[in-house]
């Protein structure tokens, strides 16, 4: 009809007067951008997690964050401290006081000094005063007490706390720690594994939260597995005992016999005895004592079969030796490749 053949012109006039403009750019950029993300965001929530090694209870395997003391003068020149930061993941630290602080008293009634995460990626620890606001250091308070904050404290304690203006709090070198991808799949269609390295959350675990507090128990922890739902763990150094017999696992075994690299260890030590808490109560401990044992459930409902986690550097490592079994719901994934830094040693897949 007449009327069809005129809206059929009508559009056409329309179209060509009116047509699309290309994006810019920038619109091309920020829509790659967002894809980009968005597939980020679904393989972390699925299938990989980065994970940032905070300690060195996996050492020589895995590197934590290390504070090593060197005075500014000895510094290398700003070129290789910024080719350090990009091949070792290297911070060269000078805090200096810019003024008389007061060191505050936390709630539990130590000093107030207490560890932060920035972006899920980065720690960091802040000290409270009682007389200016919070100071942040660009590392977990344990390398920057090697680097010279234990020294500040000290004579802040002997000085009714005060920290003078001028003061150098802590100086020296951060080295990061690995920064590994955990397997957050595997575990849906595969169990477990005696001799993996693995990835676990500390939710609803009592021996962790008394120990380090609220924070310590809502965060992830990366050791060996060493134990699977019905073994029974016992430790004669520098061996570790699976139902009675030495561990022959590679990855276990090379931990005992401390060859190599690993000599810096001395294979699987006993947990040293802890003090008593405030009130003199003791916290349970679990492999203290060669004829101590550590039995695992395995028939309990789904979700509550036990694993054990031991750092491969017993000799400085707060693991189930001392805070007991990882429940099966708290696991997250084998640790599958270490991303980060590139010149350590420890690039590649994880064993």
């Amino acid at each position: 009809s007449k009327v069809a053949e005129a809206s059929k012109q009508l559009r056409a006039i329309c179209e060509n007067s009116l047509r699309e403009k290309p994006l810019g750019w920038f619109a091309e950029n920020v829509e790659v951008m967002f894809v980009a993300i968005v597939i980020a965001l679904g393989l972390r929530a699925y299938y990989l997690q980065p994970f940032r090694i905070p300690t060195g209870s996996m050492q020589p395997t895995l590197n934590g964050i290390i504070g090593t003391p060197m005075k500014s003068a000895e510094w290398p020149s700003l070129p290789v401290r910024l080719l350090e930061k990009v091949m070792r993941g290297r911070t060269y630290v000078k805090v200096e006081n810019d003024r008389d602080r007061h060191i505050a008293v936390s709630s539990q009634g130590g000093l107030d000094i207490r560890d932060t995460q920035f972006l899920h990626f980065f720690s960091r620890s802040v000290i409270g005063f009682s007389d200016a606001p919070p100071l942040q250091l660009p590392a977990p308070s344990n390398p920057c007490m090697e680097i010279g904050l234990r020294d500040t404290l000290s004579n802040a304690m002997r000085n009714r706390g005060l920290i003078p203006k001028g003061a150098v709090i802590a100086e020296g070198i951060i080295d990061t720690g690995d920064l590994v991808l955990v397997d957050k799949f595997s575990y849906h269609f595969r169990k477990p594994k005696r001799g993996e390295v693995f990835v676990f959350d500390t939710i609803d675990n009592e021996g962790i939260r008394k120990r380090s507090g609220p924070q310590g128990a809502g965060s992830h922890y990366i050791k060996r597995l060493c134990g699977v739902p019905g073994d029974t763990l016992s430790i004669q150094s520098p061996h570790l005992l699976v139902d009675g017999k030495i561990a022959k696992e590679p990855w276990i075994d090379r931990v005992s016999r401390a060859e190599g690299v690993y000599s810096i260890n001395s294979g699987y030590e006993l947990a040293k005895v802890e003090p008593p808490q405030a009130g003199g109560k003791r916290l349970p401990q679990y492999l203290v004592k060669e004829s101590d044992t550590l039995a695992l459930a395995a028939k309990a409902p789904v979700g509550m079969r036990e694993y054990a986690a031991l750092g491969d550097n017993t000799g400085n490592s707060l693991d189930s030796r001392y805070w007991g079994p990882v429940k099966e719901f708290n696991l997250v994934g084998p640790a599958l490749f270490s991303l980060w830094p590139f010149s350590t040693g420890h690039w590649g897949f994880i064993k």
